[in-house]
């Protein structure tokens, strides 16, 4: 038994000031008032020094992080994130890798996984392959041009199996259905997300049985059908639709997404509905003229925004910045509503009897403390 006193709760619905928690093995056991709770006496305890306890952050599109990739270095890079907080992760690989790279990534991936060493990677986030090449960084070199091919689907979709909790995808693309199903067929949990793609409203709802229930980086990467007016393309979609989701990479200086829109998109989408994302890549390249003192952005070799530098921590300190939400709001877009929709929500993402005991304690500033990844305090 370990009880964490001293804490400020973030619950779902608020804060807990001068809180407990009881947990048991890997398991939350109780949450209460420290007046109301009786601590056993043979309970390790741990001072959180009136820190901010919070669900541990759920990270569901990450590439990268300081050089270690979530697809090819995934127990590296696992560890890097969690040292901010992050306890669940999706490895993501990328449409920019061929058919070879991809199938090496899911491998390796799994391989990770089963290995016992990357216990805060849950599964993986395939950003492509079938998206729409006009779209996202290093467009010039996507290396799907070809487009959907029977035997190529099924390799990859066999190759996943299991493993994969999204797929993006662009439903405008000739064979997108049929891939789709195929997916459906392997794997009936999965969940499709709608990215990098200029898709009409008519052609997302053609998807029928897999239809997309997250928008992949909203306002990011998407077109829209315009003849002198502004047209109606995926991000007004997922605006208008109550039950999808929207990826939000909240940067330092709202180049990805405009602090008033991310603003918008708050009271357009509320805040159950959007989910913050790093996006985080690892490019060389140099930062254009136009970005210079912009610290947490990669470019790809066009100067074009190729994803992100961030961590979870960083993400919720700029969200708050950008949009005057609070702490608790932050945790609701960075754990408990990645975790609703990948369905992971019985288990993770909010503090609750019951659920794994995967925590972070930050400042009010998000600077992270301590992490906790199934009842165990994390050194590093």
């Amino acid at each position: 038994m370990k009880a964490i006193i001293n804490a400020n709760i973030v619950l779902t619905n608020g804060i807990l000031w001068d809180g407990v928690i009881l947990i048991e093995n890997d398991k939350i056991k109780e949450v209460k008032a420290q007046r109301d709770i009786k601590i056993p006496d043979s309970a390790e305890i741990i001072d959180a020094c009136g820190a901010y306890v919070g669900p541990g952050f759920v990270d569901i599109h990450v590439h990268n992080g300081i050089g270690f990739s979530t697809s090819y270095d995934t127990i590296e890079a696992s560890k890097y994130f969690l040292k901010h907080g992050e306890t669940s992760i999706l490895a993501t690989p990328s449409y920019g890798m061929n058919f070879d790279a991809l199938m090496k990534a899911f491998r390796s991936i799994k391989e990770a996984m089963d290995s016992g060493e990357a216990k805060s990677v849950k599964g993986i986030y395939s950003e492509g392959p079938y998206t729409n090449p006009k779209y996202g960084s290093h467009a010039d070199l996507n290396p799907w041009r070809h487009g959907i091919k029977e035997e190529e689907y099924k390799a990859i979709v066999d190759e996943a199996g299991e493993y994969i909790n999204v797929w993006t995808i662009a439903p405008e693309l000739a064979g997108i259905h049929e891939f789709a199903k195929y997916a459906r067929k392997v794997n009936p949990n999965v969940k499709f997300a709608l990215g990098h793609s200029e898709a009409t409203p008519a052609q997302i709802r053609a998807m029928g049985n897999c239809l997309p229930k997250i928008l992949t980086h909203a306002m990011c990467a998407t077109g829209r059908q315009k003849a002198f007016v502004l047209g109606f393309g995926p991000d007004e979609y997922c605006f208008k639709e109550p039950d999808m989701y929207a990826e939000l990479i909240s940067d330092s200086f709202g180049i990805h997404v405009h602090p008033e829109m991310q603003q918008l998109l708050l009271h357009t989408k509320g805040l159950d509905k959007v989910i913050l994302i790093t996006d985080c890549t690892y490019y060389e390249n140099p930062i254009p003229e136009k970005y210079t003192g912009v610290t947490d952005l990669n470019f790809d070799h066009q100067g074009h925004i190729a994803g992100s530098k961030l961590t979870m921590d960083m993400a919720c300190r700029n969200i708050m910045t950008h949009t005057n939400c609070g702490i608790a709001q932050a945790f609701k877009m960075a754990s408990t509503n990645p975790a609703k929709a990948l369905g992971l929500d019985e288990e993770i993402g909010s503090i609750d009897v019951g659920k794994t005991a995967d925590l972070v304690f930050v400042d009010d500033k998000f600077n992270v403390k301590n992490v906790m990844l199934g009842g165990e305090i994390q050194t590093f």
